[in-house]
């Protein structure tokens, strides 16, 4: 499966949506507030990611990108905590993580490497995913995930199907109404942060870098909601808005996802349509991320376990 499928699965969700609605006046309204003009955000605008614009970065990244999922039932963990963690332990041991390495992780040793003080969410299962990017890459890649990205060769498309298919934990997809619905967040994430930690060129090279989708969490869609793009139910707005848990798979859960896709590539074809600018949907994505960080209002998002966001 692919990017297309990513977007055709979540089209149809849309269609049948019980819980989620997408509306275009919204759209319109928010690009017409801000004259077509998209913020641009660079990629690493935090600074807090490993870049030494080699094959190190690969790996740093595909770490990063295995264990990027459910960091809210700790309360005080965020992204930044783990993607700044993975580089103080890189810079303080290049070969931290090596496949020989990865596939022997533990629980506790994924939470001393990241200098956190106490037990991470789902943490055995991080660490399982941790030691499953280990071995396949020992097994097919030299234990280089340079060599993922490169037998590639310059596709973005194909660079997601490669992970996902050595990968199972990557495998983010769910039956809705009987239909099988493929999300993808974390191998898509991973082409979006070659491509903008490269920026285009080398390991980031990718000649259909606009197949990829925006990528599916619990925040842009809490962001696009806030905006007045996405609307819940009442059952829905309750169970969000009140900080209760969606259980993974569940009609709800699988509608915000798939519903914030087809909002944002809604976004980018009115950007196209009515005011000529192309914006791929994962710089929409990273926009709509950014935006919502350093607000003081803190947006209510849908919660839940999961290991795919």
């Amino acid at each position: 499966m692919d990017a297309e499928a990513v977007r055709a699965s979540s089209a149809w969700v849309v269609r049948h949506a019980s819980h989620v609605s997408i509306n275009p006046s919204g759209i319109e309204k928010v690009l017409d507030q801000l004259g077509g003009n998209v913020p641009m955000i660079r990629w690493d605008f935090e600074g807090i990611h490993y870049f030494d614009d080699g094959p190190l970065t690969v790996q740093y990244l595909l770490v990063l990108d295995a264990l990027n999922f459910c960091f809210w039932p700790d309360g005080e963990l965020e992204y930044d905590h783990l993607a700044a963690g993975l580089t103080r332990a890189l810079l303080a041991d290049k070969s931290v993580f090596s496949a020989s390495r990865l596939k022997r992780i533990t629980g506790l040793g994924l939470r001393k490497m990241l200098g956190w003080p106490k037990e991470l969410p789902l943490e055995d299962e991080r660490a399982r995913l941790l030691q499953e990017v280990g071995i396949e890459l020992e097994k097919n890649f030299e234990g280089q995930a340079a060599n993922l990205v490169t037998s590639a060769n310059g596709s973005a498309v194909t660079l997601v199907k490669l992970v996902t298919r050595h990968f199972p934990g990557f495998r983010d997809h769910s039956v809705y109404k009987g239909h099988q619905i493929f999300l993808y967040k974390r191998a898509q994430i991973f082409v979006g942060d070659l491509w903008g930690a490269f920026k285009g060129q080398g390991f980031g090279a990718f000649r259909d870098i606009g197949a990829i989708t925006m990528f599916a969490d619990n925040f842009v869609p809490a962001v696009l909601r806030h905006l007045g793009i996405l609307s819940y139910s009442s059952s829905l707005s309750s169970i969000v808005d009140a900080c209760k848990e969606l259980p993974s798979g569940s009609e709800e859960e699988v509608e915000i996802r798939a519903c914030a896709i087809i909002a944002v590539e809604k976004l980018r074809e009115l950007l196209r349509y009515k005011f000529g600018k192309e914006i791929l949907s994962v710089q929409l994505d990273w926009w709509l991320w950014s935006s919502g960080k350093p607000s003081d209002e803190i947006l209510p998002y849908h919660r839940t376990k999961t290991i795919y966001y």
